[in-house]
């Protein structure tokens, strides 16, 4: 069954368990109408890799696009599983802007994403990539409460 709601859809990871439940929601909607889903994984290089910074900064780099391409390609092989076309995208940048800007340059038309559901000093503290782009997306946000 194809739908034209919904042809590609934008799955964003973090690769922790917290994403899971939103793979899952992401995928089942996707077989569902037909869509293609796009694997989308930030490598958070501003906050995370000091300009300033130069000892092991390659190395810690590449650790962490590693853990990207890991954390796409686990969502993938779920996908191909369910019968979902899965396309693997691993960019470096601030990873709130970069879902935007990937989901409003390549004709995504829902964006899924998992939170904590943290309120308070640790939203505070750790900041809300999910609540950024649900505040600055064109495009529609699905956002799934993690299991506890």
């Amino acid at each position: 069954m194809k739908s034209e709601l919904h042809r590609n859809i934008l799955i964003a990871t973090d690769g922790s368990d917290n994403t899971l439940r939103a793979i899952s929601c992401g995928i089942e909607l996707a077989k569902l109408s037909g869509a293609t889903v796009y694997a989308l994984y930030v490598v958070d290089t501003p906050s995370t890799i000091s300009e300033t910074w130069t000892l092991g900064k390659e190395m810690i780099y590449e650790v962490m696009r590693k853990d990207g391409e890991k954390a796409v390609s686990k969502i993938k092989k779920l996908g191909e599983a369910s019968g979902v076309e899965v396309r693997e995208v691993v960019l470096d940048g601030y990873p709130s802007n970069e879902i935007i800007d990937f989901a409003e340059n390549n004709n995504i038309d829902l964006i899924v994403m998992g939170t904590l559901g943290k309120t308070g000093l640790d939203r505070f503290l750790i900041g809300s990539v999910a609540e950024k782009v649900v505040r600055g997306s064109k495009v529609p946000v699905m956002v799934v409460r993690a299991y506890w």
